[in-house]
């Protein structure tokens, strides 16, 4: 549990859950945008803890474990921020880009990802407990989902038109995107461990 500079990075992301939450409903008109950044930021940092933890060879079994709680913690409480911003959006009939009412699709969406957080975490800490933790590590499929979620979550935080262009939509389209290779990566991660599943009492 020692404090090195990857672990300090870690934390710092889950320090900014409330910051995050707190900056999206200031009563001012760059309060979604600049929640927007800070989101973006908390992700950025998801790539250089583990990068610096390897470089600097400050891995840790604390740092292992530390790392997904932050990033599901996060993702979920932004997801739930999104969610509820919708559904109020809706009922002032405030309207973006795509001209329709997704507050339900995006609670779907929302609980498809949060769903399968929870899967991969339990299916994970079961097989460290049985020695065969190698069967479920991140996969390709899980790093583009990561990296489509920050992105997707980024934008429809920030909400606002950058030169024009609606990137709340584009947004939206990631976060699809994310939730499908979310779907998937779960599939790839059974499968993986399908045979040790089948195989124990």
């Amino acid at each position: 549990m020692r404090l090195n500079l990857p672990n300090a990075l870690t934390w710092l992301r889950i320090l900014a859950i409330p910051l995050v939450v707190i900056v999206f409903y200031l009563p001012v008109p760059w309060a979604r945008p600049a929640a927007g950044l800070l989101f973006a930021l908390a992700g950025i940092s998801d790539y250089f803890d583990g990068y610096l933890a390897r470089r600097l060879g400050q891995t840790s079994n604390f740092g292992a474990f530390l790392d997904p709680v932050a990033d599901k913690l996060i993702v979920s409480a932004a997801l739930v921020l999104l969610v509820q911003a919708r559904a109020g959006d809706v009922a002032y009939n405030i309207h973006f880009d795509l001209g329709r009412d997704p507050s339900i699709t995006l609670a779907i969406v929302a609980a498809v990802i949060i769903g399968r957080e929870i899967t991969v975490s339990a299916l994970r800490e079961w097989m460290s407990q049985i020695g065969q933790r190698s069967h479920v590590a991140v996969s390709f499929f899980g790093k583009w989902k990561t990296t489509s979620q920050i992105i997707g979550i980024s934008l429809m935080l920030y909400r606002e038109r950058v030169l024009g262009f609606g990137i709340y939509a584009l947004g939206e389209v990631m976060l699809y995107l994310a939730a499908g290779l979310t779907i998937w990566s779960m599939i790839d991660y059974l499968r993986a461990a399908w045979p040790v599943i089948r195989s124990s009492d």
